[in-house]
């Protein structure tokens, strides 16, 4: 039987600003990638949104982002693979901390936004963010793109990996999401983007914006809270899947 894991990127509110329907979208997600304090997030959120996932049994996984509150992390910053070690390593223990005071265990670690992007692409940095996550606790599942740096980062470290592939987001010829910044970035049709996951988990290709198809392994399916329609279609997703003979379940 197939199985893939769904995964959101939730704690994403900071202070009295709020982003994201965490609660509701914990219903029927099977991993929590919780920002720890970079990109979003403080330590309030934190500990409520970790509180949520382990009462509900979702997974739990640090979600460390580029320093970068006003741009939520999605702006590049030209950072040194030590820089991005130590950022890693910092987020991953503040979270770590709050789950194991309410009496969890921290199960993957999932980069942020362009620090995310960056990992992809570059083998340094790649290396330098799967040896922190390897040296903090070999037993946590690294999250990256598919086929990624990050992901051949951390095999070669031993780690488990969970090769991830995005729902509403389009793709380029190699593999890379489309920038933002593009028009087409992001998939807005709900049934278009659930016939673009089936694709990428059942036949394991998907159609670049160019028509291409291209090889692509799915582990772990993003879908982002922030969205108008989140738990609408977060939930049209799971059933799908589900009716399609795929098991939804954490990595």
């Amino acid at each position: 039987m197939l199985q893939v894991d769904l995964n959101a990127d939730m704690g994403e509110s900071f202070g009295v600003y709020r982003i994201g329907v965490d609660e509701e979208l914990m219903s029927h997600v099977t991993s929590a990638n919780i920002a720890c304090g970079f990109h979003a997030g403080d330590p309030t959120v934190m500990r409520k949104a970790v509180k949520q996932a382990l009462s509900r049994g979702v997974s739990v996984g640090a979600h460390p982002g580029l320093p970068d509150l006003a741009g939520f992390g999605r702006r590049n910053i030209d950072i040194t693979p030590d820089e991005a070690y130590d950022m890693v390593t910092y987020q991953i223990g503040a979270l770590q901390a709050f789950v194991k005071q309410e009496g969890g265990v921290l199960r993957h670690v999932k980069p942020h936004g362009a620090l995310y992007n960056m990992a992809a692409t570059s083998r340094a940095l790649a290396e330098a963010i799967a040896t922190a996550v390897h040296t903090i606790d070999s037993s946590l599942i690294l999250f990256g793109l598919s086929g990624s740096e990050l992901i051949h980062a951390g095999q070669q470290l031993g780690l488990s990996t969970a090769q991830e592939v995005f729902a509403d987001r389009t793709y380029q010829d190699d593999g890379t999401l489309t920038s933002r910044r593009l028009p087409g970035a992001l998939i807005t049709d709900s049934s278009q983007a659930v016939e673009q996951v089936l694709l990428m988990v059942k036949e394991k290709v998907v159609q670049t914006v160019s028509g291409k198809k291209i090889p692509i392994h799915a582990d772990t399916i993003c879908i982002h809270g922030d969205g108008a329609h989140a738990c609408q279609f977060a939930s049209l997703l799971r059933s799908r899947l589900e009716a399609e003979g795929v098991e939804v379940k954490a990595v």
